[in-house]
């Protein structure tokens, strides 16, 4: 409540200083004089974007963290006192209260994207204007889709307060529905109102939202919305926040087609060329990618991949001092565990050093062999231990591991030194996307040398919402032919298999089992046991944990506890979700 109740104060303060003061500031920014240039909005909205970054500082309490585990993508990993990842992918928890830097991150966010909601039709410039407010709908979108997903009903705040009671009152829970109708309203807003630029000639810089990403947003929302409620439509507010809209199925197959047609976005040439590890630095020493060092390509750079539709921006900022936020945190933990030993990352180079998070769940591995056993993606997706002979077992105390590592999201390493025969004497730590920008080289950091961006929303999954809205294999087939697979006649089985494989590791396969009914999410949940793992290097099986996959999802139907120090400050006004009392509390590993 305290969180909440602060950041609406904070704008408050900010819009309505001459209640307060009865005065004007000549000489500093507030609301009647900013924003007063066009800097001056690009600042204001940039505000908006930090708290992306705010919430990568805590990366282990987001909800791109938590999906990744949630799913059957991947077990949870870590070492044996990580209990809340451990919990967290078996549906438990040991603390009630660890979303709440997520809840209040998330929160401040959309306190700052409603100050420049009020404030932006300031800006003369119509162009200007048009894209900052488009973005800033989507970025308060984003965040409230998150929220909705990770917590259903959470309060809906729509705009600056305007009193100190409006402050003082705690806002109640709105519906799943209502905040879906929020979203979609913005989304609409944001997609008829954005220029259509071409995808890296956007008004207000690289890096920035576009049309083309609230269109793509806007189908991953009606395609969630509607598969998981088991709705035909999206609803939609009016200005008044009144639900008297909607947006249909045609509306959404439209956006994306335009996005398909107009944007300039385009797969890239090469899978592999999508992921750091195959960028100049590590290329020319990992045999997988020999063939593009061979040919002169390799990975296509943060702000010049075409297939790149929205991404979180990282950068060679990251300190202990200002935030480490600006590092990609994600890379260090989903990081393979340190062993203890000096050839730990020459022995699976050119992925390094994190906290161990995501083991691939052995599933994934053996059915995608089966089903789609020529797929170059199984490879450039995956990595496997048994294809590197040292590689060591049980680092750390490592949980639930399978010898089966993502290649997507994970720190990369390059060569320092090197042995009399060519061989890799010694490594940096990290990779860094100023090797490739600045030429300053590597990095030693493990921690903070992780520049590279999360990517949110790649043109693949446009192409592959598309081809699901419309049941054609067009845009299906385009993905398949990139990795040289023959194309298939539509069917919804096979949509799903090519989501399986095209986008794993990516955060959205738990959206896709939940949307895809309760049926499915529980037999890919359960799917998961009987697997072999390794608990502190020791053999063993994955087991249910307390009451079990089907009975904890039944329980909560993926959604995870509301902060409790949100619940109880709120006086109970926030009511908790179900199956979240003392049943699911996890202790240890059984």
């Amino acid at each position: 409540m305290k969180k909440i109740l602060f950041i609406a104060l904070a704008a408050l303060l900010f819009s309505s200083c001459e209640a307060f003061l009865d005065t004007e500031s000549y000489t500093k920014k507030n609301t009647g004089n900013y924003p007063k240039t066009a800097d001056d909005a690009i600042q204001m909205v940039t505000g908006v974007y930090a708290t992306l970054n705010r919430v990568l500082a805590n990366c282990g309490n987001s909800y791109y963290f938590a999906a990744q585990l949630l799913s059957d993508d991947m077990f949870a990993g870590g070492g044996e006192n990580d209990k809340h990842w451990t919990s967290l992918e078996h549906l438990m928890y040991v603390d009630l209260n660890q979303y709440n830097s997520f809840w209040s991150d998330r929160y401040s966010g959309i306190s700052r994207a409603n100050m420049a909601i009020a404030n932006l039709d300031k800006v003369e410039d119509e162009k200007l204007r048009n894209q900052l407010m488009g973005e800033t709908l989507f970025l308060r979108a984003l965040f409230y889709f998150e929220l909705v997903q990770m917590f259903g009903d959470v309060p809906l705040i729509t705009q600056v307060p305007q009193s100190v009671s409006e402050v003082a009152e705690y806002p109640a829970q709105s519906t799943q529905e209502e905040i879906y109708a929020f979203i979609a309203a913005d989304l609409k807003k944001a997609s008829d109102i954005m220029p259509n630029d071409k995808w890296n000639a956007t008004v207000s810089g690289e890096g920035h939202a576009t049309r083309w990403a609230a269109q793509a947003l806007l189908a991953r929302v009606f395609l969630f919305y509607t598969g998981f409620y088991g709705k035909t439509e999206l609803p939609m507010m009016d200005e008044e926040f009144n639900i008297t809209g909607k947006v249909t199925k045609a509306e959404v197959i439209a956006g994306l087609e335009d996005c398909i047609n107009n944007s300039g976005h385009t797969l890239a040439n090469d899978f592999r060329r999508l992921w750091p590890y195959s960028n100049s630095l590590s290329a020319k020493d990992y045999y997988y990618v020999e063939d593009l060092k061979n040919k002169g390509e390799y990975w296509l750079k943060d702000g010049t991949n075409p297939e790149t539709v929205f991404a979180i921006k990282c950068s060679h900022l990251a300190s202990w001092s200002t935030t480490t936020g600006y590092s990609n945190q994600y890379l260090l933990f989903f990081a393979i565990r340190n062993a203890g030993t000096g050839d730990q990352y020459k022995n699976v180079f050119p992925f390094g050093q994190g906290w161990g998070a995501g083991p691939v769940n052995p599933k994934l591995w053996e059915d995608w062999a089966t089903q789609e056993p020529t797929d170059k993606r199984r490879k450039g997706s995956i990595l496997a231990a048994a294809d590197r002979p040292n590689y060591v077992y049980g680092a750390d105390a490592l949980m639930e591991e399978t010898t089966l590592w993502q290649k997507k999201v994970i720190a990369i390493t390059g060569a320092k030194e090197y042995e009399a025969d060519g061989s890799i004497k010694t490594l940096y730590n990290s990779f860094t996307s100023s090797t490739e920008y600045y030429g300053d080289g590597e990095s030693d950091d493990f921690q903070l040398g992780h520049e590279t961006d999360v990517i949110l929303i790649r043109f693949a999954d446009v192409l592959l919402m598309h081809s699901e809205l419309t049941e054609t294999a067009t845009g299906m087939n385009q993905v398949r032919a990139r990795v040289g697979l023959p194309a298939v006649s539509y069917s919804f089985p096979a949509l799903q298999k090519e989501r399986r494989f095209e986008l794993a590791f990516e955060g959205l396969r738990w959206g896709d089992m939940r949307r895809w009914g309760d049926n499915y999410a529980i037999s890919a949940l359960t799917g998961q046991l009987g697997h072999t793992i390794w608990n502190r290097g020791v053999q063993t099986i994955m087991k249910d944990q307390g009451a079990g996959y089907s009975a904890r999802y039944q329980a909560t139907r993926g959604f995870l506890p509301i902060p409790s120090s949100e619940v109880d400050l709120s006086d109970g006004v926030l009511k908790q979700n179900p199956g979240w009392g003392p049943e699911a509390v996890f202790g240890s590993w059984n």
